[in-house]
């Protein structure tokens, strides 16, 4: 079994190799709350999410094939290895915001590609990152209108 820290740093390592933000991935992890080894399901298509950053199984194909392995090894590695599972959760995020133009709407496609579940989903990764501290907002600044409402 792997280590938070070792998942963590699988994280880092796949955020860097793919140029996606750190920050994002830990959110969409957070909203997904999947886990090693699981494989929720069946979606709506009959389709399944895997591990950690819940890999749809449409990705199976395509991985198999890039991978030279069977389809059924291709989804055991990223259903049960968690460095497998981030590091192509930030493939595909790579891709959706290249495909999507932005890393907002990226973040939306990650998830669906129907524009008012993208969105909400997209909101929700954001909120996620933002209540563990990961989006850096700007300091209201120093006026004495606001220096003054602050003393009263």
């Amino acid at each position: 079994m792997i280590t938070a820290q070792a998942l963590a740093a699988c994280l880092m390592l796949a955020s860097n190799t793919y140029q996606v933000p750190p920050a994002v991935m830990i959110g969409i992890m957070q909203v997904e709350g999947g886990h090693i080894g699981q494989q929720a399901g069946p979606n709506f298509n009959g389709t399944y999410d895997l591990g950690p950053m819940q890999v749809n199984t449409l990705w199976v194909p395509q991985l198999a094939t890039i991978w030279h392995v069977s389809r059924s090894t291709a989804q055991t590695w990223v259903r049960d290895d968690g460095c497998v599972n981030v590091h192509v959760a930030a493939w595909i995020l790579k891709q959706k915001i290249a495909e999507a133009g932005s890393l907002y709407a990226g973040i939306a496609h990650y998830h669906s590609a129907t524009p008012d579940e993208g969105r909400r989903y997209a909101t929700r990764v954001v909120a996620a990152m933002d209540k563990r501290g990961l989006i850096k907002h700007d300091e209201v600044p120093h006026s004495s209108h606001y220096y003054q409402f602050a003393q009263r």
